[in-house]
Formats: C-alpha cells, structure tokens, sequence
C-alpha cells in the first residue's frame, strides 16, 4: 500500500494542503479498493462515511431523472475526491458514481477528514473552493443546456474530453463513451446524438471505430454552430 506523503496524485486535489503529519495519519487509516470497469463506487442515496481519492482511473458521475435515465454530471479524474459534498452537508449523496475504466481509489474515514479541516485552515480553503468551481461548473452546464444546440454542446463534449483527458498513441481519446453516455452528457436523445456524430464524421471532424473517437479538425469543431 503507498503512502499518501509518497502519492504524486495528492498534488491534483485539496490534499495537496495537509502536512506530512497529516498525511501519515491518512495513510494509516485509508483503504486502497481497486474497481472494476462498470462498477458502481457508490449510489444516489447512500450515506458515505468517508471520501474517496482517485488514485488511478476514470469515473462518471450521474444523477437518475425525473424520466429514469441518469444525466452524466461531470467526469472524474485521478486527483479528485469522491464524496466531500455531501460529507460536508451530511446528507446522503446526490449522484451515483461509475467505473468508465478500471480504476484505483483509496477511502479515507469521515473522522480523518472532519480533523483535518477542524485542525488545518489551508486544506478547509481548498475544499471551499473545489465545491465553489463545481457550482461554477453546474451553471455553465445549465446555460449550455438552454442557450446552445445539441451539435454545439456535443462539439465542446469533445473537445472537453481531449482536453481533460488526452489521447491515446493513436491520438484516440482516452475516455471512451458509449452513445448512451454522449447523449447523457449533452442532454439528448441517443438518436439525436448518434445523427450528429455521424454529421462530424462525414464533415471530416472526426473519425470513428467501434466507439472510439479521434477528433481531426480541432479548429472546425470549436467553430461548429
């Protein structure tokens, strides 16, 4: 098991902030899980007692609505932590995240973390600021949804995803998503989102196999209308 002082992935999150004392006492009291691509690291609903740490890996997070599909709300990358909200509020979480890879995560207990922002200002400030960015995150989406059409919204999709997480050797994006998920993230219908990659692809701003995707002509994507 690594040690949190030793984890280059502390750097990517509100970690980043605690002593080395505090460090050693996470690492005496988290749990490494590895999880599986498709499974399910925790539901809406549930009462977490801790927080997660992305170790290693990718996740979505997603909330079930009002129809019964779940809506993709953000992708979760290695440095992130899983939980906080609603460990703060104390309330049950409001979103279900799940494995799109495998993936390495470390759970450390609700008492370690409420003692290190009792005892550490810096690290209290991080987290402030890490849910203030999501917030920020959240309106953006909202507008997107109600001022910007489906082609637009799948456009920045992609490139969101180039972005955030890469590509491949191949220069294929790391995150693979099946149509189901670019509909959910965009906030469409799965017809709807498969036409419109379809419409990129044979516009020659991206290249298709299977559901892997490899975007071509990154300035024709940004000027899509």
């Amino acid at each position: 098991m690594s040690k949190c002082e030793q984890c280059i992935v502390r750097e990517f999150s509100s970690l980043k902030s605690l002593s080395k004392e505090e460090l050693l006492g996470i690492s005496g009291c988290k749990t490494s899980k590895f999880i599986k691509k498709g499974e399910v690291i925790f539901e809406e609903g549930e009462t977490l007692n801790g927080v997660y740490c992305v170790k290693d890996g990718i996740c979505k997070l997603t909330k079930l609505s009002a129809n019964g599909k779940d809506q993709i709300v953000k992708l979760v990358v290695k440095g992130d932590l899983l939980g906080q909200r609603s460990l703060i509020s104390d309330e049950a979480v409001n979103l279900s995240a799940v494995a799109l890879n495998n993936m390495e995560v470390c759970f450390i207990p609700k008492v370690e973390i409420f003692g290190n922002l009792k005892n550490n200002s810096n690290f209290s400030m991080d987290m402030l600021k890490q849910m203030a960015l999501d917030l920020k995150e959240s309106d953006n989406v909202i507008v997107n949804m109600a001022q910007k059409s489906v082609k637009q919204r799948l456009a920045e999709a992609l490139l969101y995803i180039h972005h955030s997480f890469g590509v491949d050797k191949e220069g294929v994006l790391n995150v693979v998503l099946s149509r189901e998920d670019y509909a959910s993230v965009v906030g469409t219908a799965t017809e709807s989102a498969i036409r419109v990659l379809s419409q990129f692809k044979k516009d020659g701003l991206i290249s298709t196999s299977g559901k892997q995707i490899k975007i071509e002509d990154m300035e024709g994507l940004k000027r899509v209308e």
